[in-house]
């Protein structure tokens, strides 16, 4: 066993040493050196001075801008009160803990952090797969003429709100558990045990297929069906600048949703199942340190990919923060491409193209 295992935690050190100490009671400075642990505070210091209001500004804008209240628009409020979560309940705590070199908040805490960090990422996860579903239904039509209205954008809330909640209350209750990871100082399910006390493994497993490789799936198959359905569109009429417009900036956009979440969740998921099929393999702490906080990053990039990339969000932000003016002079909240009779523009422009 390259690692060293407790009632509640799972140190990847061994104990021969007699080096290793509870990461809820002592710095884990044997793991990484100093350094490396305040690089971390100040990533996480970075993600909350940028994540924090970013979020928080995208839920002012809505509220204040009616205009922006719109069907569509609630999954993208939604992503952002996920971010929000991660940001309050998750980044803050984390931040903390690797200040101090340990996780400083007990095994109570350490439940609590896993707990929110795990629901916010899901719903942002969950949230995306809502959105890849409506551009298909709206954009490609295979249900025929279809408007998503707010019912509908309430039940897609509601559903991502359901699912993030069957991935992150199960370890609560005893189905696995929440301990600290990599470097000790975040919490996350437990991939690095297979204590039957927990039923660790059906829970990793379910995890991956439920929560990752079914999202995964969606999205890349309702956007590479969009992206076609858009290029038989311009196709269809090479003279519309319109259609050109809209075919470009729609790929810019599914090409940006599916690099972030690749970049967001791949690299973490890979290791924590790397970690999974090869128990007791040594590695270092950094190893899960590196994805597992390179993936907090969605809860930045997130509202920039799907916010400030769309032009009545990113206008109405411009409006807020500058006291009612947008030096930029662009009032026009609306894309052109909304006017075009093309199957591709013929519906809104918030529901197809970004700005």
């Amino acid at each position: 066993m390259n690692g060293t295992e407790g009632n509640n935690f799972y140190v990847p050190f061994s104990n021969r040493s007699g080096v290793v100490r509870s990461p809820f009671d002592y710095p884990q400075y044997y793991l990484a050196a100093p350094w490396k642990f305040f690089t971390l505070s100040a990533y996480m210091f970075l993600l909350i001075s940028l994540g924090l209001p970013i979020n928080l500004l995208t839920l002012v804008v809505t509220f204040k801008h009616k205009k922006l209240r719109q069907p569509l628009n609630f999954i993208l409020v939604n992503l952002a009160v996920a971010g929000l979560f991660m940001v309050l309940f998750g980044f803050t705590i984390t931040f903390y803990s690797a200040m101090n070199g340990y996780f400083v908040f007990g095994p109570t805490g350490c439940a609590i952090e896993g707990f929110m960090a795990t629901l916010g990422g899901e719903v942002a996860l969950w949230s995306l797969v809502v959105l890849a579903i409506e551009r298909y239904i709206v954009i490609c039509k295979p249900m025929g003429s279809f408007r998503f209205s707010s019912t509908h954008a309430s039940i897609g809330i509601a559903f991502t709100w359901v699912m993030a909640l069957t991935c992150a209350t199960p370890p609560i209750f005893g189905w696995s558990r929440y301990i600290p990871e990599g470097m000790q100082c975040s919490c996350g399910p437990d991939y690095y045990t297979m204590n039957p006390h927990f039923n660790n493994t059906s829970y990793v497993i379910y995890m991956f297929s439920v929560h990752f490789c079914v999202p995964v799936v969606i999205i890349f198959f309702s956007y590479g069906q969009l992206i076609c359905k858009v290029k038989e569109a311009a196709a269809a009429q090479q003279e519309s600048a319109t259609t050109q417009k809209a075919e470009r900036e729609v790929t810019r956009m599914v090409i940006l949703m599916v690099i972030g979440f690749l970049m967001a969740w791949t690299p973490y998921a890979s290791v924590a199942l790397w970690i999974f099929l090869n128990q007791g393999a040594d590695f270092s702490a950094t190893l899960m340190t590196i994805p597992a906080f390179f993936s907090k990053s969605s809860a930045l990039y997130n509202p920039i990919i799907y916010v400030l990339l769309n032009k009545q969000f990113r206008n109405c932000m411009i409006t807020t923060v500058c006291c009612g003016k947008n030096p930029l002079g662009d009032d026009d909240v609306s894309s052109t491409a909304s006017q075009s009779k093309t199957e591709v523009s013929s519906v809104s422009s918030s529901q197809v193209s970004p700005g």
